[in-house]
C-alpha cells in the first residue's frame, strides 16, 4: 500500500507538471496568434511551432518562479521557527510548540508529509523533555525538604543538649528523636541509593527459579514481631507455585508492601496475603483493613516521595519511596502492580508476574 501510495505521488507530480506546460504551451498558442493577426506577419509552419514551444516554455518557467517566490518565504519562515525551537530546546525551554503548515491541513496530506513528521517529533520530544525536567525540579525538591527536615530536627535538639540544666529524662528524650533522625536519613539515603542503581539498569539481575509461596511465608513471619505487636490477624492463603525471578528483589518487593499494611493497619485489624495462578501469571494480593487511601491519590501512589496521608507518614517513618521502589522492581521482572482502596474500607495491592521469564 505504502508503494502504491508513493507510485501515486509521482504520478501526480509528473502529471502536474504537464499541465503546466500544457496550459504554458495554450497561452502561447492564442498570444502568438494574436500577434500574428495584429503584425500581418504569418511565419512558415515549422518557425511558427518553434516560436509557440518556445514562449510557451518561457511562460511555463515565468509561472514557476512566481509560485517559487510565493512558496519561499513560507519555506524560510518555517526553517526561522524550527531552528528557533531547537536553539530553545538546547537552552533548557521545553515550552515549544512548532505549528505545521504543509499540504492539505484537514486532510491526510499534511499528516504524511515528511516535514510534519519532522515538527511532530520534535514537538513530543519538548513535551517529554518538559515532563522530566518539571520531575527533576520536583524530585529535587522532594529531597532536599526530606534531608532538610530531620536535618533541622537534629540541629534543635543538639542545641537544646548544650543547655546543662536538662534533667536527664529530657536529655535522653533529645537523644532518642536525634537516633530517630539519624536512622530516618540513614534509610532515605538508602532508598535513593536503591533506585538510582534501579533506574540505571546496573543492578546484578539474576534471575532463578523458586517457590514464591515459601518466600511470602518467610517475609510474613519475619515481620511478626510488628504485627503481633499491633494484635494483627494475618490471614495466609498461598499455594505453592514455582516462580522464575530475582529472589533477592522480590523480597523487597513483598517486605515494602506487608511493612505498609501492617503500617497502616489499626490495632486489632487484619491483613490476608492471597497468592494464585491465572494463567502463565501469579497474582499475589496483599490486602489490610486500614484507614483506605483517597480516590484523588491513587492515580499518584507510585509516584516518588508522594504521600497519601504525610501526617500519618511522617510518623510512621516513611519517606513516598517504598511503592516507588515496589514498582521498579515488578517493571523489571515484566510484571504489573494495582491498586484498588477506599476511605475506611482498607487497601489492597495486587502484582501480578510472569511464571517465566519473558526472554
Amino acid at each position: 500500500m505504502k508503494r502504491l501510495a508513493d507510485v501515486m505521488h509521482v504520478a501526480m507530480n509528473v502529471l502536474l507538471v504537464l499541465a503546466g506546460l500544457l496550459l504554458g504551451l495554450t497561452a502561447s498558442f492564442f498570444l502568438t496568434a494574436v500577434i500574428y493577426a495584429k503584425t500581418g506577419w504569418e511565419p512558415h509552419g515549422l518557425l511558427a511551432l518553434i516560436i509557440n514551444a518556445t514562449f510557451g516554455f518561457l511562460l511555463f518557467g515565468f509561472g514557476l518562479a512566481i509560485l517559487g517566490r510565493l512558496i519561499r518565504p513560507k519555506e524560510h519562515q518555517f526553517w526561522t521557527e524550527l531552528m528557533e525551537a531547537i536553539r530553545r530546546i538546547s537552552r533548557g525551554d521545553f515550552h515549544v510548540n512548532i505549528q505545521p503548515h504543509f499540504g492539505d491541513r484537514n486532510g491526510s496530506k499534511q499528516k504524511k508529509h515528511p516535514l510534519h513528521q519532522l515538527v511532530i517529533g520534535i514537538n513530543d520530544m519538548a513535551a517529554n523533555l518538559k515532563e522530566m525536567e518539571e520531575l527533576r525540579q520536583e524530585f529535587i525538591s522532594n529531597v532536599s525538604h526530606e534531608i532538610g527536615t530531620p536535618l533541622t530536627s537534629i540541629s534543635g535538639f543538639a542545641k537544646a543538649l548544650k543547655n546543662e540544666q536538662l534533667d536527664q529524662q529530657q536529655r535522653q528524650r533529645y537523644l532518642t528523636i536525634i537516633e530517630e533522625e539519624c536512622a530516618r536519613l540513614s534509610k532515605l539515603s538508602d532508598n535513593l541509593l536503591k533506585l538510582a542503581v534501579l533506574d540505571s539498569e546496573q543492578h546484578p539481575f539474576q534471575r532463578s527459579a523458586y517457590r514464591l509461596d515459601k518466600q511470602l511465608t518467610a517475609v510474613i513471619l519475619a515481620c511478626e514481631p510488628q504485627w503481633a505487636e499491633k494484635n494483627i490477624e494475618m490471614d495466609v492463603d498461598a499455594q505453592a507455585i514455582m516462580i522464575a525471578a530475582d529472589e533477592m528483589l522480590m523480597s523487597q518487593v513483598w517486605m515494602n508492601l506487608i511493612h505498609n499494611a501492617i503500617k497502616f493497619t489499626p490495632d486489632g485489624g487484619s491483613i490476608s496475603v492471597a497468592m494464585s495462578r491465572s494463567g502463565d501469571s501469579v497474582l499475589v494480593c496483599i490486602a489490610d483493613s486500614g484507614a483506605g487511601i483517597a480516590e484523588a491519590d491513587l492515580p499518584r501512589i507510585f509516584e516518588r516521595f508522594y504521600k497519601a496521608d504525610k501526617s500519618r507518614t511522617r510518623t510512621a517513618g516513611g519517606s513516598g519511596l517504598g511503592l516507588s521502589i515496589v514498582q521498579k522492581i515488578v517493571e523489571m521482572h515484566q510484571g504489573s502492580i494495582a491498586v484498588s482502596s477506599k476511605p475506611g474500607a482498607g487497601t489492597q495491592f495486587t502484582v501480578t508476574l510472569p511464571l517465566e521469564s519473558k526472554r
